[in-house]
């Protein structure tokens, strides 16, 4: 028997888990931030209520993301609204009133605008990676978990193997963003990125990792085969890796969704292997969202044909669709 778990206004247009506090941010057209909190943070299927509501945008730009910071970071999430900025807001307690949420930093280019950002552990910080609509990608450094608005610019390029490009200001019509999820004390930050845009040499997901030696993020894999290099990328997610040789990412473009294995040992040249070991179709139209379980055995999908989809790997390594949930009529 199905049930019910929230109850969220009409306009909402995106939202949040909380894994470790059992907590759901929405975000809804005329720009209000709503907290659902769980009845129950031990049940898996307590239903959540509406705790806090914010109208977080003057100018009624709807919210289009909000993604929450990593829980060691204390109760913090970010807003993008539809007009490109992005705000950050924190859940903080004020002379003994009641929580409540505040603005703790805004942030708003010139130039472009801000379409996807995602936070990252690293070894010594909390890291904020942003990709902007004119192909630019900024990283961003929080040192002081305590000081949620001192965010330092640490690095700012562009999503292209090669450091020399040619083409002129891109149009990007989208990004995504996933981190590494494991944490090892001794692995530097890394994450993957594709892009949305009208320029090839953008579009494809690398793989980008700091180098600690000489304090600069370098691309260390491309995920696309020679002849899918400027297919526009819709979504990515990193799998976590409970102890395979070897990490697990998927990217979703109209050709599907490529399930790609990378080595975890570079070559002379800096460079991770890469190898695409499956192409999962099932969706009509574009994949907006992906995301795995915590083991990393199960990729979650969803797109504009209002399905989701379920997909696992069998013993062999043939992967297939365990599930596909339809909307109701």
């Amino acid at each position: 028997m199905e049930k019910s778990l929230a109850t969220f206004d009409n306009g909402t247009i995106c939202s949040a888990w909380n894994h470790c506090g059992q907590r759901l941010a929405t975000g809804s057209a005329d720009g209000t931030l709503s907290i659902f909190d769980s009845q129950d943070p031990a049940s898996t299927s307590s239903s959540f209520t509406c705790t806090s509501k914010s109208r977080i945008h003057e100018a009624q730009a709807g919210i289009v993301k909000v993604v929450w910071v990593p829980p060691e970071y204390g109760d913090a999430v970010a807003c993008i609204c539809a007009d490109g900025t992005m705000s950050l807001w924190e859940e903080v307690v004020e002379d003994a009133q009641p929580l409540k949420w505040k603005l703790c930093k805004s942030f708003k280019s010139n130039s472009s605008k801000l379409l996807d950002i995602q936070f990252g552990i690293s070894l010594t910080s909390l890291k904020m990676v942003a990709a902007h609509s004119d192909g630019h990608v900024k990283v961003f450094e929080l040192l002081d978990s305590l000081e949620m608005k001192n965010w330092q610019l640490q690095a700012e390029f562009q999503n292209v193997i090669e450091s020399v490009s040619t083409f002129g200001k891109a149009s990007c019509i989208s990004a995504s963003i996933s981190w590494n999820p494991h944490r090892g004390e001794s692995q530097d930050a890394s994450f993957v990125l594709g892009y949305n845009s009208d320029t090839p040499q953008l579009n494809s997901s690398k793989v980008w990792e700091f180098d600690q030696a000489h304090q600069r993020w370098l691309p260390v894999a491309e995920l696309a085969l020679p002849g899918d290099k400027g297919d526009r990328v819709h979504a990515v997610t990193w799998a976590p890796n409970i102890g395979r040789p070897y990490e697990v990412i998927a990217v979703a473009t109209l050709k599907g969704i490529a399930i790609w294995h990378l080595g975890l040992d570079p070559d002379l040249d800096g460079r991770l292997s890469v190898e695409k070991v499956a192409l999962l179709s099932g969706h009509e139209g574009e994949v907006w969202q992906m995301e795995w379980d915590m083991s990393g055995m199960t990729l979650a999908t969803t797109g504009n044909d209002g399905v989701v989809r379920l997909w696992q790997s069998n013993l062999n390594g043939v992967w297939h669709e365990q599930a596909a949930f339809e909307p109701n009529s």
